[in-house]
């Protein structure tokens, strides 16, 4: 059954750029099913949406995300965190082409931080709080933050966050690589559109390459990642944009990107 008709408010707040609010406050926006399959459709659509160039991520003041839902889990067991449909929003998520930029305030737990880990850029309040706590119901991060955060923050924090579900602060997390910037408590969302509307700026496709190719350093062998970032900059010379911008650095003009 439906829970509530919106658990992700979509609005655009600049152009080219997409605000999207975790909207299930009542349950510290735990990511239940039902929410993160919203959010993968969301994330599908803004994909092939020309008018979006940027995505900023936002929970409420107090929580990010508490994580998963502990009730779902209880009900269905391991099922209520891997399904087909759950999957498939992850994978909406992992796999989102565009700049993808989390702006975390207070509690980020669980799956909540699994998914601040799928975020290209993180802000954070100052009083904001990153854990992985599932050792304390008997289990462990199902949503790949054994690899991930580990991949970021190195094996020792990952271990330590993990085995003794012990939380981090938000210049903790910024000193482990996990956070770009850390800002003033309610003020992670306006810093987190200030880049947003500054990366909205610059050449669409040329963004997309880029976000691929750092993530390549992630996924590949060093010289694989360097042939792809090759290939990456061979496309951007193919585009429109790349011509525009060439040709408004030597005009001494602003360049008016087309996404072509």
């Amino acid at each position: 059954m439906s829970e509530t008709p919106d658990l992700i408010l979509s609005t655009s707040v600049a152009p080219h750029v997409r605000l999207l609010t975790l909207n299930r406050t009542s349950k510290r926006n735990a990511l239940s099913n039902q929410l993160i399959v919203e959010l993968g459709a969301i994330l599908r659509r803004a994909a092939i949406d020309e008018d979006v160039r940027c995505v900023v991520l936002c929970g409420s003041d107090a929580f990010f995300s508490a994580g998963a839902d502990i009730k779902e889990m209880r009900e269905r067991g391991f099922e209520a965190i891997d399904n087909s449909a759950r999957r498939s929003a992850w994978g909406d998520v992992a796999n989102f082409p565009k700049p993808l930029i989390a702006a975390v305030e207070g509690i980020c737990f669980g799956g909540g931080h699994e998914l601040a880990l799928l975020a290209d850029i993180v802000i954070a309040g100052e009083g904001a709080v990153f854990g992985q706590p599932e050792i304390n119901i008997g289990i462990l991060p199902g949503d790949g933050a054994t690899q991930r955060l580990t991949r970021v923050a190195g094996k020792s924090l990952a271990m330590l966050m993990i085995l003794s579900g012990q939380s981090i602060t938000a210049r903790s997390a910024m000193q482990a690589g996990l956070v770009a910037e850390v800002v003033e408590s309610g003020r992670a969302q306006r810093r987190a559109l200030e880049i947003a509307d500054l990366i909205a700026q610059k050449p669409p496709r040329s963004a997309e390459l880029a976000k691929a190719a750092v993530l390549a350093a992630f996924q590949t062998t060093l010289d694989a990642g360097l042939e792809f970032e090759r290939q990456a900059i061979r496309h951007a010379f193919s585009t429109a944009d790349q011509t525009e911008g060439m040709n408004a650095f030597f005009d001494k003009r602003p360049p008016n990107y087309r996404g072509k």
